[in-house]
């Protein structure tokens, strides 16, 4: 299958713009998994083998999720869950509806297995989210929102953003991520700063619920300002971190790489591994860190995990490698544990490091 989609949906897919090849593949994917036949076929041809892990006080089928910004609207989680993903990371939702960046804001490159965003966090605002959840069948699978901040609210009311979207849509997740690392929104990345972020941190925190808080960061930050942001989210009690959101560094100066927003794919691999180390070292291995960027197969996967990760995430792979990648990814985790050794897991977690 994974073939069949190189030769025949890959190409035609790049034939469209970006966001509208996007948008085509949500709702085929939602359609497709509308009825018990559909998501039954979906789990024959994709579902990979269990790994099951535990972490954020939460079990997971295996470590592997779909990360922030596909399914900005929560319109296909049953087909998610169909295809084998392990979790499902949601959004970014903000406080208030936005239309995002103007168009075009979203762009492929084939020679770098990347992709640049400049969305702009386009969603449909924290109260039609909450509406719209409430009225969902939650997947089986553990379930994240990703959080931003309004464009429209000041820098120093983007708690009382935060802790609205969250009052208004923790009952009905698993978790909650806090972005404070998009590159889309104006100043956002400033929110990374300790005392911004402990304040933000705070404000979620009461209307929580006691479910798990990550906070997603840059990759584009200095270590000392990574380890910082680490001691101040771990100080407070947050779950864990998302290491690490999109780059605004480029591998070259072609065409492509000149449009602005956030890089995701291939050239973001070696950095986000190595801020994953960087934490993991920083904390001992004893905070859990879910690894995201440039993951397209298991070798990836499994640089990640000896590393630190405790889970990982993908975006770019599905958009270039199709579903099947989901399968190749997880069942060739279980394939290397098993050549190594290792009963589960959770016995990976950080063997690069000598954990």
């Amino acid at each position: 299958m994974g073939l069949g989609y190189s030769l025949f949906v890959r190409p035609f897919l790049a034939l469209m713009d970006s966001e509208k090849a996007h948008s085509r593949a949500i709702l085929g994917l939602k359609m497709f998994s509308f009825t018990v036949l559909g998501r039954m076929f979906l789990r024959v041809l994709y579902r990979p083998r269990n790994l099951e892990t535990s972490t954020l006080g939460l079990d997971f089928s295996n470590p592997l999720g779909l990360a922030a910004g596909m399914d900005k609207k929560a319109e296909a989680m049953r087909g998610w869950e169909a295809l084998g993903f392990g979790f499902i990371e949601v959004g970014g939702v903000t406080e208030h509806e936005q239309i995002g960046n103007p168009k075009p804001r979203m762009f492929r490159s084939s020679k770098h297995n990347a992709l640049i965003n400049r969305m702009g966090f386009n969603n449909p605002g924290s109260e039609k989210m909450a509406t719209h959840l409430a009225r969902c069948r939650k997947p089986s699978v553990p379930l994240f929102l990703n959080v931003g901040k309004s464009k429209k609210t000041s820098l120093e009311d983007a708690h009382l953003d935060y802790a609205k979207t969250v009052e208004r849509c923790a009952q009905y997740v698993d978790g909650v991520v806090i972005n404070v690392s998009s590159p889309n929104t104006p100043n956002l990345r400033e929110l990374q700063k300790d005392e911004d972020l402990a304040r933000i941190i705070e404000a979620v925190q009461v209307y929580s619920n006691d479910k798990p808080l990550l906070v997603k960061i840059a990759p584009d930050l200095e270590d000392m300002q990574i380890k910082s942001i680490v001691d101040t989210a771990r100080g407070l009690g947050c779950a864990g971190i998302i290491a690490t959101n999109t780059t605004i560094s480029r591998p070259d100066d072609s065409k492509i790489m000149s449009e602005t927003g956030g890089l995701s794919g291939r050239p973001l691999k070696s950095r986000s591994t190595e801020v994953i180390r960087l934490i993991a070292d920083h904390t001992d291995g004893n905070w859990p860190i879910i690894g995201v960027g440039g993951i397209a197969n298991a070798d990836d996967a499994w640089e990640k995990i000896t590393n630190g990760a405790s889970l990982i995430q993908i975006y770019s792979s599905m958009v270039f490698n199709g579903a099947s990648v989901i399968k190749g990814i997880v069942n060739g985790l279980d394939r290397k544990l098993k050549s190594k050794g290792l009963d589960n897991l959770e016995q990976a977690i950080g063997l690069a490091r000598g954990d």
